[in-house]
């Protein structure tokens, strides 16, 4: 048996920095919002424990979260690491859309089916909470609010869908370097959940606290968010720590349109018009289902 999955992309309508923890991360308080940009993983049996990508700079060893995510479960479940599996990427690296934590829940939920394990959700996602601060959003899909590192992930009402514009810079922005120059407080202890006004009602402030960091080391950010709030953008923001900047837009025409009016951009800047994807319908097209059906 041959199994297939989509690994969507996210990108954070809200971010909101809490301060910095004892244990050294820092306290979000965000909300994730899926979008139709995926990369495609095939899952087959092996011997061991395999992966092959189309993409050569996307390293193939233990330091992906691919590989990582099928060792955990792997070991979870009391079973040897045996799959061959296959990634085909779509979601540019190091841009802040969730790509590499989206591959490693669809790794996963394909992986479970494949292995034939009988392990709920909430097992999945605990095993999704230890391999980075936002895997776990990409077992829920559509609207929902992160805490803590952004591992603890609340479902919020899908809004009517949007249009979003990504630019994607030529250059990544690591994540440590962007928390590197960010000032914030520290926090004496690990804190409840903040509580951002409306948050739990799918209403959120237009706010991503990484931004000042990421523009202090490339400028291109600011010029990216001006370029698009000139088009017409009711909001642009810096997804996750960087380096795509994202601009909402109420239809596709619209979108498409500011898409025309864009110049100046860096060069080498990626542009993609893409829509959200509600939790219906992410549930739907990222559940496991055999390859020749995808």
């Amino acid at each position: 048996m041959t199994l297939g999955c989509e690994a969507f992309a996210k990108v954070n309508r809200s971010l909101a920095v809490v301060g910095k923890r004892p244990d050294g991360y820092h306290e979000l308080d965000t909300v994730f919002q899926t979008i139709d940009l995926s990369d495609a993983l095939v899952f087959g049996p092996s011997d061991g424990l395999e992966l092959a990508c189309d993409d050569p700079s996307v390293p193939r060893g233990d330091e992906n979260l691919v590989v990582r995510a099928a060792r955990a479960l792997a070991e979870r479940a009391g079973i040897a690491p045996r799959a061959a599996i296959r990634l085909s990427k779509r979601i540019p690296a190091g841009a802040g859309l969730g790509g590499g934590s989206s591959d490693a829940a669809s790794a996963l939920v394909g992986l479970r089916a494949l292995w034939g394990l009988e392990l709920d959700d909430a097992a999945l996602a605990d095993v999704a909470a230890g391999l980075g601060s936002d895997v776990s959003f990409f077992l829920v899909g559509g609207l929902a609010r992160g805490t803590g590192r952004g591992e603890r992930i609340a479902p919020l009402p899908d809004p009517a869908r949007e249009w979003l514009v990504l630019l994607s810079p030529p250059f990544p922005l690591p994540t440590p370097a962007v928390y590197s120059r960010l000032r914030a407080r520290s926090l004496t202890e690990v804190p409840p959940p903040s509580n951002l006004p409306g948050s739990e009602l799918g209403v959120f402030p237009d706010r991503n606290d990484l931004e000042p960091a990421a523009e202090s080391l490339r400028e291109e950010v600011r010029l990216l968010r001006e370029l698009l709030l000139g088009a017409g953008a009711a909001s642009a923001r810096l997804s996750g720590s960087g380096s795509t900047v994202f601009g909402v837009f109420s239809s596709e025409e619209g979108a498409r349109d500011a898409v025309r009016r864009l110049s100046g951009l860096p060069e080498g800047t990626e542009v993609r018009v893409v829509p959200t994807l509600g939790r219906g319908e992410f549930a739907r097209r990222a559940r496991p289902r055999p390859a020749d059906e995808r």
